[in-house]
């Protein structure tokens, strides 16, 4: 049996338990938002349904570019781009309160960078519906409960890739809807909240520069016929930060919007409110795309089951 075939029995077990988590979250957040949180204004609710409906319609043209080219990266595109635009729009619709312009100004400095990042990997083109695609759709269109089936896999499209991804970049933006009903003034905690938050965004940018600069240099020594060093050997970059955990910038990028969801807990004063939902459900999604990346790469990889052994996935041992 082949490796990766293997590694299905623990596959499902991680699915199960995503599953289970999810269900949580989706079943919890709206519990504690009802009996707990406080209402909507009638402003925040409209900005809210502005919102809600321009990620529909974004969602709705990321489906159909993606069934007629077959390239299914259209929301992958979007992940770094929208969230600006979400978060331009309520600090507009706040009338431009400063925590919202200091909100706008973090979120737009980690979407430059993604955004870069992304396209130097060939994720755009000047045609913007065509581009390289993720290579682990590819991967999941093999899947059983998908393969042989383009309507399960149009609809897995539909509902998970499209709809599902952009609700939940909408979601881990909404905490400015919850900052703007506070006139607070920006303080001292804002202040920290930004450059924690840029921070991550650099522990990201490094991360990033790490592994696009291993995989350029094993790749220039395969076509040239040059021997490879160990690391290069192994297949997977596990040096600097890589050799700290699994996936730095997945963790950086989960910390960063856990540390955007704090600025409305400054602006409210409420360790809990609605907008929570985002950055939980983002956590989930990033253990799930992690856990399948993974798989790919032990079912690739021989040395890749030492390295799990060996370095924590996402937070760093300090003992």
């Amino acid at each position: 049996m082949c490796r990766f075939c293997q590694l299905y029995p623990m596959k499902n077990q991680k699915l199960l338990s995503t599953t289970i988590l999810l269900i949580i979250v989706l079943v919890i957040i709206p519990v504690v938002a009802i009996f707990y949180d406080k209402p909507l204004t009638e402003i925040q609710t409209h900005i809210l349904m502005n919102l809600v409906k321009g990620m529909v319609v974004v969602s709705l043209v990321c489906f159909v570019l993606g069934e007629i080219t077959k390239n299914y990266s259209q929301t992958d595109k979007l992940w770094s781009i929208m969230p600006f635009f979400y978060v331009l729009y309520a600090a507009y619709a706040s009338n431009w309160q400063p925590r919202l312009i200091l909100m706008l100004v973090v979120a737009t400095i980690w979407s430059i960078r993604l955004t870069y990042n992304f396209n130097r990997r060939g994720g755009y083109s000047w045609k913007f519906w065509t581009g390289e695609e993720d290579y682990r759709w590819t991967v999941l269109r093999q899947e059983p409960f998908l393969q042989g089936s383009k309507i399960k896999f149009s609809l897995f499209n539909l509902f998970f890739i499209c709809l599902y991804q952009q609700a939940l970049i909408l979601a881990f933006t909404l905490p400015t809807i919850v900052a703007m009903e506070s006139d607070k003034a920006i303080g001292a905690a804002d202040i920290i909240l930004a450059l924690i938050m840029v921070s991550f965004v650099l522990i990201e940018t490094f991360a990033d520069q790490q592994q696009w600069d291993f995989q350029t240099e094993k790749h220039r020594r395969k076509n040239a016929g040059e021997p490879l060093n160990a690391e290069q050997t192994k297949g997977f970059i596990s040096s600097g930060l890589w050799s700290k955990v699994r996936h730095p910038n997945y963790a950086s990028e989960q910390s960063i919007w856990m540390v955007f969801y704090l600025f409305s807990v400054v602006a409210t004063g409420r360790w809990i409110n609605w907008s929570m939902a985002g950055c939980v459900l983002l956590v989930i999604l990033f253990r799930s795309s992690a856990d399948f990346s993974e798989n790919i790469s032990a079912g690739k990889y021989p040395d890749y089951k030492d390295y799990q052994k060996q370095v924590p996935k996402f937070i760093p041992k300090f003992w």
